[in-house]
Parts: structure tokens; sequence; C-alpha cells
């Protein structure tokens, strides 16, 4: 069984991260597996929380998921690396979905995606999630990788402040197959409750097609901060 590393980017996540945490250590176990979380300079209990919850903490010299999932990559022991967002819980038994599609011969892959919350629109938003086109794979729905593909491939882009997992998906897919794991990541709803859930979706649609139309991340950037909050870019 090959080795995972979980690499979870984390910048003011004391609220959950350590339950968050305590359920894939119960995952994890003895499986030959180890769990980052990759701080970003946190000015709350996040690294208290992660390491009370059993984590191994690396602190990032640079802030953004970007830059700290390659820094989590680097220090990773693990012949398949599983990025996680801080608020998304993998399905029972994840470990052993990614390893079967590692066996499979699959490269990288992702879940479909799933809310903590029932609106209709995060309903719709996240059935449409089952279909295989690249723009729709965002971070939410975590993602696999083996290794040497990541390293082939340079991680992520950290000059990307937004959209950095559907351009390394894009790039992923050009090179080796990439798994859609039949089952879902479910994460949470509270930036949508704190923006609204319409509104959130329409700014997101909005910064995807600027990003498609070739606008620069400089304006994205900008256009996030201005529209979303909390920020936690």
């Amino acid at each position: 069984m090959p080795q995972v590393s979980i690499i979870l980017p984390a910048y003011n996540e004391a609220a959950g991260i350590g339950e968050l945490l305590r359920y894939l250590r119960k995952e994890v176990g003895a499986r030959g597996s180890e769990l980052l979380v990759v701080d970003g300079g946190s000015t709350d209990e996040t690294v208290a929380q992660a390491l009370q919850a059993g984590a191994t903490v690396l602190h990032s010299p640079r802030k953004g998921r970007a830059a700290q999932l390659n820094y989590g990559a680097r220090h990773a022991q693990g012949e398949v690396l599983y990025f996680l967002h801080a608020d998304s819980y993998p399905p029972p038994g994840f470990l052993a979905d990614l390893r079967q599609a590692v066996a499979q011969g699959y490269g990288a892959g992702c879940y479909r995606l799933a809310f903590d919350q029932g609106h209709w629109l995060l309903r719709f938003s996240a059935w449409c999630t089952r279909f295989p086109f690249t723009c729709l794979r965002f971070g939410d729905q975590s993602l696999f990788v083996r290794r040497e593909l990541f390293a082939q491939l340079g991680g992520y882009g950290e000059d990307l402040l937004v959209m950095e997992d559907q351009e390394l998906v894009a790039r992923l897919r050009a090179q080796a197959p990439f798994r859609l794991l039949p089952r879902a990541v479910t994460t949470s709803a509270r930036k949508y409750l704190a923006n609204g859930v319409v509104r959130l979706q329409g700014i997101f649609t909005l910064i995807a097609l600027l990003y498609w139309a070739g606008v620069s991340q400089l304006h994205l950037v900008r256009l996030y901060q201005r529209l979303i909050r909390p920020d936690n870019l």
C-alpha cells in the first residue's frame, strides 16, 4: 500500500480544524499515512489545535494556498499526495479509494462535492461536479496526485491566488489519466452563508469566467477581496 500524505493548508482555522483532524486521524491510524497541516501565519489557535489533534505542523514562509500546498508537498514522505481544504471532510474509507485509483493507473483525481447545507443552489452546484469537465474541478473537491507526477509538473503555480486548483488539474489531465471518484467530499457552506448563497455563487461564476477570458490574477484578486468576506485567500 503506498503511503499517503494528507496536506491541509490553514490560516486562522481554529474554529474547526481540530474536529476535522480528529476525524482524519481515525482514518489514518497506523495505515502508512501522515497528516500535515501547513500554516500560513495564523494569528488564532490553529497551530495549537492542530498539534493537539496529532498533526504535524509546518510553517510556510509564504501565505497562500498554492505556496502552502507546495511547501507541504516538499516536506511530505508519501508516494501519494492528498490535498484537502481545512473545512472539507472526505468520505469514510477515502484512503482505500485513493490507493485503488492509483493501483488502477490513475495519476491524479478528486471526489465529487457536497455541502453541509441544503440550499437548492448548493445542491445543484454539487450535482454538477459529477461531470468530468475540467471547468468543474475546484479545490473543495480535494485532489490526490502521485508524488512523482506532481514534482514533474512543478506543483501548484504560486503566482496564482485564485483558480490555482483548476489550473493544476488542467495540466495533470494533459499528462496522466484523471479519476473522478464516485463519492463526495462534504465541505462547509460557511462562506456562502456569510455572503449570501446566490450572491456568492454569482461572484464565483464571474471570477471563473474572467479567469478563462484571460483577466490577470491582480484584477481577479482585487475583485475577490472587494466582494467576498471573510477574505482568507
